[in-house]
């Protein structure tokens, strides 16, 4: 059945019939007209006849035409009917081309919701994946976060007790809080600076010398991408560990200068002797773009930057703030040695966490052989030194043996995690002695460096930098090998020249910040008040005063008229009649001399080679003279009363660490550090 596109060729076949029936129509009808001529010319002429024979030869041609072109026609139809039947084969396949189109749209649109669907999981993926990329840029490891975080901890145990306890033990009682105070100020005020402005001058990228800016109030540090110095754990991480550096440092320089330097004043100095001194030992030491880190000097945990700098500073301040009083007359013995021997401990424990967190980045390793290095040289150190002391004093003492705990751990920290154990032993071995006698030379050069904060750290921080440069092993300095190593003198220069750097450069910065502060706010406190300074500077004390120490506080009159010459009287007698109150406690002998002041000679003075006097050389009763300690005791006058001589050596300990110093000649002190 033709579909409606087969009119046009119906209408053509029914012209085609059409014009063929009336082709027929003319031709039968022109044959009747020759039949007729020639009819007509049998009877009109020969002419006719032949006229119509054309005639009737035209027309038969006429007709074989029309029949040519009637066949050519039929043929075009023929043709016109294939072409009709290939287009209702094509308008079949359309409509099932149609029915495939419209499953075709379904079957599509199935395919955008699974589409919208893949592209939220391409998403979701996408950001997995730059998360993959993030951490093979800046890998976390979590495990070396745990033991970051572990050493930092350790690290602030160093300071806030371990150092504040163990300068407080070795400073007479009536100092105690002045001493702690000062290592939890320093704390506290580091850890400002750090943030503000000395984390950027020490670790962001600047100058050979100095870090840049882009870093001051931690401004675009990465919480999720490690620093390039320690790029396994989070930038926040590196930033607290290297903090316990900066606090630490400043707080061992306290020691050289403890017992007689105003508070205020040694704020300002540690604040400005951190940005100027430790930042830029820091940056050059351990940062790549460092001069000193860029020539190959070796410093693995700070000698340089922390034992030496902070020794040489301390040595310089000692100088600049001058000598306590009676240093060199009296020995100032420590007040409560478990204090110390307690601080002591916590700073070596807090010193594994010190030296083992300071490894390269991907040498997490070389952490455990750092920690392992700095147990021995530890250990080591302290039996040197404790049979050097016993050697030379003919008795071991406990002071003794936790300053050479210390020097072995000051010793070893250049090279912790460069040397194997037999540069740890070695360097413990040697700490002990070196450290002990150059503790000793404040005695011969006349230099007051109260708990031996140069004595130990500036000479221990030297010896195992030159240490460092013998017996490095390359396994950990990337490849550079010390001169028993087969390393060459070249590395040992180097390691000389970083530790001349960092004397130069602490010792003239340290006198120019002090000198600069002396001459604006002064430095030291009064004399009369070295004996009191817990009182005085900061209103509190752990001494069991008597009732009448009330008068140490500012009464209403002294807040109106800042009169603080009374002040001071009510002090010194306060200080003077602690000796009647403290000897009742101990003897009653010493209960009967109430009048005692705290000067006598102590039971020891013959096994250093100082005799007592005798009574025939200086009678029985000391001449007398003015000692604020004893002006309770001696009335308005502030004369010290008659002293004998039979009171017990028991009696002679107590009171010394009560008041702080016995006055006989000074031997030597043992190191403190």
């Amino acid at each position: 059945m033709m579909s409606w596109r087969s009119w046009p060729v119906r209408c053509i076949f029914g012209v085609l019939i059409l014009a063929h029936l009336a082709a027929n129509a003319a031709v039968s009808e022109k044959s009747e007209q020759a039949e007729n001529v020639v009819g007509g010319c049998t009877h009109e002429g020969g002419e006719r006849v032949l006229l119509a024979i054309g005639v009737e030869d035209q027309l038969r041609r006429e007709v074989e035409d029309r029949d040519v072109q009637i066949r050519r026609l039929e043929a075009r139809l023929r043709s016109l009917e294939d072409v009709e039947k290939k287009v209702t084969e094509l308008e079949a396949k359309f409509n099932s081309h149609r029915a495939d189109t419209q499953t075709l749209n379904t079957t599509v649109k199935g395919i955008e919701q699974v589409l919208k669907r893949q592209e939220s999981q391409d998403l979701a993926m996408q950001d997995t994946v730059q998360g993959i990329v993030s951490s093979l840029e800046n890998p976390m490891d979590t495990g070396e976060m745990a033991f970051m975080f572990n050493c930092i901890m350790n690290m602030l145990m160093m300071t806030i007790p371990g150092l504040a306890l163990f300068y407080g033990g070795l400073v007479r009682m009536q100092n105690v809080l002045s001493t702690v105070m000062q290592s939890f100020s320093i704390c506290c005020l580091i850890t400002v600076l750090w943030v503000t402005v000395g984390y950027s001058l020490s670790f962001a990228e600047g100058s050979p010398v100095f870090g840049g800016s882009s870093r001051f109030w931690l401004v675009g540090m990465d919480m999720t991408h490690g620093h390039p110095l320690k790029p396994e754990v989070p930038e926040p991480v590196f930033v607290l560990f290297n903090l316990m550096f900066a606090i630490i440092t400043p707080a061992l320089i306290s020691g050289a200068f403890a017992d007689r330097m105003k508070f205020g004043p040694m704020l300002l100095f540690i604040a400005l002797w951190h940005v100027l001194v430790y930042c830029p030992l820091a940056h050059a030491s351990w940062h790549p773009e460092g001069f000193l880190h860029d020539h190959g000097v070796l410093d693995f945990a700070g000698g340089n930057v922390i034992h030496v700098a902070a020794g040489i500073s301390g040595l310089v301040a000692s100088i600049m703030v001058g000598k306590r009083i009676g240093f060199g007359l009296e020995t100032f013995h420590a007040h409560n040695m478990l204090l110390s021997v307690l601080g002591a401990s916590l700073l070596w424990v807090g010193w594994l966490g010190f030296n083992g967190g300071s490894f390269p980045a991907g040498k997490m390793h070389l952490g455990a052989l750092a920690m392992l290095n700095t147990q021995i040289a530890g250990a080591t150190a302290s039996l040197s030194w404790m049979v050097t002391e016993w050697i030379i004093r003919k008795r071991p003492s406990v002071l003794g043996i936790i300053s050479g705990s210390i020097a072995g751990l000051v010793t070893i920290t250049p090279g912790a995690g460069f040397v194997d154990l037999t540069g740890a032993f070695v360097s413990g071995f040697l700490a002990g002695p070196f450290c002990y006698f150059s503790a000793q030379m404040k005695h011969r050069f006349g230099y007051d460096d109260a708990l031996d904060a140069f004595g130990i750290h500036a000479p221990g921080g030297v010896l195992g930098g030159i240490l460092t440069g013998l017996l490095a092993t390359g396994d950990a300095s990337n490849g550079v090998k010390g001169v028993f190593y087969g390393g060459g003198w070249k590395i040992l220069g180097l390691q000389i020249y970083g530790i001349v750097v960092s004397i130069l450069w602490s010792c003239v910065m340290t006198y120019l910040l002090l000198k600069a502060i002396e001459m604006l706010i002064g430095l030291r406190v009064n004399m009369e008040e070295e004996n009191g300074l817990d009182m005085l500077c900061h209103g509190e004390s752990i001494m069991p005063f008597p009732s009448n120490m009330s008068g140490l506080h500012y009464s209403d009159d002294e807040k109106l008229t800042g009169d603080r010459n009374s002040r001071r009287a009510s002090s010194n007698n306060a200080f003077g009649g602690l000796g009647g109150t403290m000897g009742g406690r101990v003897s009653l002998e010493m209960a009967r001399q109430r009048n005692i002041s705290g000067a006598y000679t102590h039971a020891s003075d013959e096994e250093e080679g100082h005799a007592a006097p005798s009574h025939s050389q200086a009678g029985s009763h000391r001449e007398p003279h003015r000692s604020p300690l004893a002006a309770a005791a001696g009335g308005s006058s502030g004369l010290a009363p008659r002293v004998e001589h039979r009171v017990s050596a028991h009696t002679n300990v107590v009171l010394s660490a009560a008041y702080g110093a016995e006055r006989h000649p000074a031997t030597h002190t043992v190191g403190l550090a």
